[in-house]
């Protein structure tokens, strides 16, 4: 029994021994990396140029006091619109209408004189028929009449300045506008006169406004043409730091009159309807300028695009499923689509996702491809596509 026992465990040893020896199986070979690819797609963009700028108000008008006197009345609350004509300041006008009243009793009592002298040049003129009057004196009560004329002038004029004057006191808003605020308070002093007066509040408007930039001469000539070619109207867009597209349509309406000689640009200017007021004066944003008419383009996805030292690529996946390394020609970025220009066709197999798997193989590896729904396959009009200067 002890021998069996012995026997059998030896056996298991041998067993176990030969199956050891036995060469492995051969492992799998590991699947092919799987990639997306997607086709180019014409696509209808509009270009644009794009540059920096700064907003400007139509009008602004720093609020003066025209005469001197203590402040009395502010009628308008900081920073609301007001329109033209609209009550702001009130300064003291008891001095200005006591200078009126005055003013009205010069001009009745030089009426009075000229009344006076008419009254005595009639008279004279009656005499002289019976020659009971020298022309001696008839000449003076002639001349005495035009003189009495001349003064009633000069105090009509005396009166007309004191009125405008006591109408100074009231200082309204000259334009439609957005308010500052108030510079001066209550039971102050103000200085009224041509160079001395000072700032009260300022006042700009707020539709339309103004976007000025700066363009080299060759933009400068490229838009002048296009402008002239659309009557004047050459469609211009602004975007604010915050915003994302360029929510803002406008107009060129102005180009300088000369190129700055230091550096070699020109001012352009914009107007934009502000209707909601998200617009401010001095601030700034982006503009972009129709470079040229809608033009049909093949794209591409922009990350499938790769670089090197200024060498543009990308991976194309050939009817036997190999990566193969295809040198192009770029345009413009509208969105995220590049424009291809040269190096691919319509039915080219373009690699947009897993590139960092195939840049891992060289070319020549052979891939799993897989179709994706191309992005830009719908046409995009010239207000959701977005270009960006190389």
């Amino acid at each position: 029994m002890k021998n069996l026992i012995t026997y059998g465990w030896l056996a298991v040893a041998v067993t176990a021994a030969l199956t050891a020896c036995k060469p492995a199986a051969p492992l799998a070979a590991p699947p092919p990396p799987r990639v997306t690819v997607s086709c180019p797609q014409m696509q209808t963009v509009t270009n644009w140029d794009e540059y920096p700028g700064h907003l400007e108000a139509v009008e602004t008008v720093e609020v003066r006091a025209r005469v001197s006197g203590y402040l009395e009345a502010i009628r308008f609350v900081d920073g609301t619109e007001v329109k033209a004509g609209d009550a702001l300041f009130e300064i003291d006008p008891r001095p200005y209408q006591a200078e009126v009243e005055r003013t009205q009793a010069d001009r009745r009592q030089a009426e009075t004189h000229l009344e006076l002298a008419r009254n005595d040049a009639r008279r004279a003129e009656a005499l002289r028929g019976t020659r009971a009057i020298s022309e001696e004196e008839l000449d003076s009560r002639s001349k005495a009449v035009r003189e009495a004329e001349a003064a009633v002038g000069a105090a009509q004029a005396a009166e007309d300045a004191a009125r405008l004057n006591l109408g100074y006191t009231h200082l309204r808003a000259p334009i439609n506008g957005r308010i500052g605020r108030r510079l001066i308070t209550i039971g102050n002093y103000i200085q009224g006169s041509a160079s001395g007066a000072s700032v009260l509040a300022t006042i700009v408007s707020q539709e339309p406004i103004y976007a000025y930039f700066d363009v080299d001469e060759g933009a400068f000539l490229k838009y002048r043409t296009a402008a002239k070619e659309s009557d004047g109207a050459l469609a211009c867009e602004l975007a604010l730091v915050n915003e994302t597209g360029f929510p803002h349509q406008g107009r060129l309406d102005f180009f300088d009159n000369q190129v700055n000689p230091q550096t070699g640009t020109i001012r352009l200017r914009a107007v934009f309807a502000n209707p909601d007021r998200a617009l401010l004066p001095g601030m700034f944003g982006k503009l972009r300028v129709m470079a040229g008419r809608p033009q049909s383009l093949m794209v591409v996805p922009d990350v499938a695009v790769g670089s090197d030292l200024g060498y543009k690529y990308v991976y194309v996946v050939n009817k036997d499923n190999v990566v193969e390394n295809r040198p192009i020609e770029i345009g413009r970025a509208y969105g995220d689509q590049r424009a291809v220009l040269k190096g691919l066709g319509l039915q080219d197999r373009v690699v947009v996702n897993g590139l960092m798997t195939v840049m891992m193989l060289r070319p020549g590896a052979k891939v799993e491809a897989q179709s994706a729904a191309a992005p830009g396959a719908a046409p995009a009009s010239p207000d959701e596509t977005r270009a960006a200067k190389l």
